[in-house]
């Protein structure tokens, strides 16, 4: 066949890294003028000489396409310029006609083009200059050139399958390329861009035996040297004569300033425009094998055309009042941004888009349910005073305000849906107690599901406790509960004999029946997906739901994740309640911490000790690097350093039986020190307990930190939390910092949303919705008020987006949230 022939994958890639060499020896000519000129001697007897060495590489059959470039050579030196230039173009066709014909094999046959070779960029001439005409969100990235099986593969471990994929991929940061300056005015240490000529270039072996390529360029105002480690293929690139753009950090060398491998680019005619340098460049998140110069080249040729084809979403009007660009400009200006003002009024288009797009499937899950007939429950009868009279304290203030708004939702003809927020000790058990009691009054059944059976153990004993006086009976169902006893609680659930269950998830298994369930109560949210939540409420006739979370949330992050919920924050502690002092000592003075919790111990008073895992191995000293990971060795240590200690073990790997009875002998002052992991992060009161140390304590998220903490300081006496770690980087160490600053677990998730980013803060997937692409809810804090706003003005004019200029948006929100408005029972037909 003329431009193709049958080679094996490992062939195909060496004969396309030739001829790619082939080619842009001939580009670099037809730039120097065709002055037949190379570092080596004559170009023509160079270019003759590399087209032999391929030909004889190949099979007879595959090489007429090198013959016909090879004869265009033959008289070279003896033509005119303008006969030269005639000459390189023709050779260029034909071997281009030939890479294209060769690329096609490859991609059929699964290999590779151009993926080996990153001294050549994808495309410079334009934004889609030679991407198919075709190109649609679906287009399988494999059918562009250059992408053979090995580069797919490499694409897809990063969720790039289709060219859809890739106009999604957005930039991770920035550099500034764009600091175009003349050589002479370059000063060391910094990064710019200069377009220069080279003047000679070599190729030199280290003492170590690396390739080292070195040029010197200049562009009339001064010279600079480039220099390139193991990367010989530069020399080609580097010809005298040819003017390049080169951008990188400036040093000073022993020859003057240089640049080290620099980032090279060049232009072919008067409007190609740099992708590489002389730019803001866009740097993407990649993966192994898969370089930024090919990602950035790859997404050069497809933006540009795709963004085009990508329907508007946002009403024009919108767009208007908020000085928004449009969606096409956008994402072009995302990737390749012009300028600073560019790229912001892009990234804040797409920010709002995002928040617009969740805060209409927010909306759309809070319309429906409202929608729903609900129980008006009876006024505060007999049974909440008696409960109200109970109490052996005053509810503050902000605990009254939080009752009279669930009292108005209770009473009210639809269903509640709220969210109660407060910190760690600021009583949400007692207003969930209050909301029981008042479920109970109306004849109604209430349940409360909590994330562990350690925590739902603790809730039940409590509300036992709380509801007693009011003659209200709570019943605890675990997975974990002998088979006589669950049966009991499952029967009685169902006859409408126990008004009051507390359990897991074992409260959403298919068996567990309820006569009427009036009020869902769900304790700690973010540990429970949508899913779960709805199970619940499926099992009444759409009961009240009340989500209480002890983990803060920036009110921002609040609206978005619970959305679909009114909020309410229980913003103050009881009277009476001291700070708990927190003080962070390094691995080597841990003894001091521990010298202290004795001393504590003496005095009458109990501790923790929380540990990252179960198992592990500890040094006899107490020190190294498993020292402060493990709590059964670290149990073990403890009690042989401190044998007057009685130290016990909590862990979730635990039988339920033996967490109850450890748990019991702790509260009953049975044990001194309790040895655990997370699993007393929420829920344990034990207000004899003062001390608490955390191991390893860098490797614990600010949240956890701050829940963990909440376990000492619930008694009069003062409270201690020593945080023991070596943190082993910057953000570990600003977690650290940041506990012994502040006692406000609201400071803290801001100081968290911070440090963490936008991401899965606190788990938003487990709540069903998409992780964010562009918004970030502490920058952003604003645009997500304008979204919100906006998203429900709309849907007011058009509850289900039926109107023609709303199909592209609906259709966005479907993409996005379907699973979640599926999951909500908010779903459009």
């Amino acid at each position: 066949m003329e431009f193709g022939f049958p080679m094996t994958e490992e062939r195909a890639e060496t004969t396309a890294m030739a001829l790619a060499v082939l080619m842009d020896a001939l580009r670099a000519e037809r730039a120097a003028g065709c002055a037949n000129r190379t570092a080596d001697g004559p170009f023509d007897r160079f270019i003759r000489d590399r087209i032999e060495r391929l030909a004889r590489s190949l099979p007879p059959d595959g090489r007429e396409p090198l013959r016909l470039a090879y004869r265009l050579f033959r008289d070279y030196a003896g033509l005119a310029p303008g006969e030269r230039a005639r000459r390189v173009a023709a050779a260029l066709a034909v071997l281009e006609r030939w890479g294209a014909r060769l690329r096609g094999e490859r991609g059929a046959s699964g290999s590779g083009a151009g993926e080996s070779h990153p001294a050549h960029p994808i495309s410079a001439r334009g934004p889609g200059s030679d991407a198919p005409g075709d190109l649609a969100p679906d287009t399988p990235l494999s059918r562009l050139p250059g992408v053979g099986r090995r580069t797919a593969q490499r694409l897809a471990r990063l969720g790039l399958t289709t060219a859809g994929d890739l106009l999604w991929h957005l930039p991770r940061r920035y550099e500034d390329r764009s600091r175009w300056k003349r050589i002479a005015g370059l000063l060391a240490g910094e990064t710019a861009t200069v377009e220069a000529e080279v003047v000679e270039a070599e190729e030199v072996r280290t003492r170590s035996g690396r390739a080292l390529v070195r040029a010197t360029v200049t562009d009339g105002t001064g010279r600079l040297e480039v220099v390139f480690f193991n990367q010989p293929f530069r020399l080609q690139q580097l010809r005298p004569g040819r003017r390049l753009l080169f951008s990188g950090r400036v040093e000073e060398g022993y020859r003057g300033l240089r640049m080290d491998h620099p980032e090279v680019e060049f232009l072919e005619g008067d409007d190609d425009v740099p992708v590489h340098t002389a730019r803001i460049v866009p740097v993407y998140p990649a993966t192994e094998g898969m370089g930024q110069r090919f990602l950035r080249g790859l997404a050069w040729r497809v933006v540009g055309p795709l963004a085009e084809r990508v329907p508007e979403i946002l009403p024009s009007a919108l767009r208007r009042a908020l000085d928004l660009p449009d969606r096409a400009t956008a994402l072009r200006d995302i990737h390749f941004p012009p300028d600073e003002e560019r790229l912001e009024a892009a990234r804040r288009r797409l920010a709002f888009e995002e928040w617009f797009v969740m805060q209409i499937a927010l909306a759309r899950a809070r319309g429906q349910k409202r929608q729903l007939p609900g129980r008006a429950h009876r006024p505060d009868g007999p049974r909440l005073a008696r409960f109200m009279a109970s109490l052996p304290f005053e509810l503050t203030p902000a605990q009254l305000r939080v009752i009279d708004e669930i009292r108005r939702d209770m009473e009210s003809p639809r269903p509640m849906q709220r969210l109660v927020q407060g910190d760690v000790g600021s009583g949400k058990t007692v207003v969930a107690a209050w909301a029981l009691v008042k479920a109970a009054e109306s004849g109604a059944q209430g349940a409360l599901m909590a994330p562990t059976e350690i925590l739902a153990e603790q809730h039940a004993r409590r509300l036992r406790e709380l509801l007693r006086p009011a003659g209200v009976e709570v019943a605890l169902l675990t997975g974990s509960q002998p088979a006589a006893e669950r049966e009991s609680v499952l029967a009685g659930l169902a006859s409408g004999a126990i008004p009051v269950v507390v359990g897991t998830h074992a409260l959403i298994q298919e068996q567990v029946r309820f006569a009427d369930l009036g009020l869902v109560i769900i304790d700690e949210q973010h540990r429970f997906g949508v899913r779960q939540r709805a199970l619940l409420q499926d099992k009444g006739r759409v009961p009240d739901l009340l989500v209480m979370t002890a983990t803060p949330i920036p009110r921002s992050l609040a609206l978005t994740l619970y959305g679909d919920l009114d909020l309410s924050v229980i913003d103050q502690l009881p009277p009476g309640r001291k700070p708990v002092r927190t003080v962070w000592l390094r691995e080597r003075q841990r003894r001091r911490a521990y010298d202290l919790l004795a001393a504590r111990v003496s005095a009458g008073e109990q501790g923790y000790v929380v540990c990252p895992l179960v198992d592990g191995a500890v040094e006899e000293n107490g020190s190294g690097e498993e020292a402060a990971k493990a709590v059964k060795p670290w149990a073990e240590y403890i009690a042989r350093r401190y044998p007057r200690l009685r130290v016990g073990i909590l862990h979730g790997r635990l039988p339920g039986a033996e967490k109850e009875r450890v748990m019991s002998l702790f509260e009953q002052g049975r044990l001194d020190v309790l040895v655990a992991t997370t699993v007393v992060e929420v829920g344990v009161d034990v207000p004899n307990a003062t001390v608490m140390i955390i191991e390893g304590a860098d490797r614990f998220g600010l949240a956890q930190l701050h829940q963990l903490r909440g376990r000492v300081g619930r008694g009069a006496k003062e409270a201690l939390c020593v945080l023991v770690a070596d943190a082993r980087s910057e953000e570990g160490r600003h977690r650290l910092e940041a506990m012994c600053r502040t006692q406000s677990g609201f400071e803290i998730a801001e100081i968290d949303l911070r440090l963490r980013g936008p991401g899965d803060f606190f788990g938003t997937r487990q709540h069903g919705l998409p992780a964010l692409r562009v918004a970030d809810p502490v920058r952003d804090a604003g645009l997500l008020r304008q979204a919100r706003e906006a998203a429900r003005a709309l849907l007011q004019r058009d509850p289900d987006l039926r109107l023609p200029e709303h199909a592209a948006l609906r259709q966005e929100v479907l993409s996005r949230y379907g699973a979640y408005l599926a999951e909500a029972r908010a779903l459009w037909s």
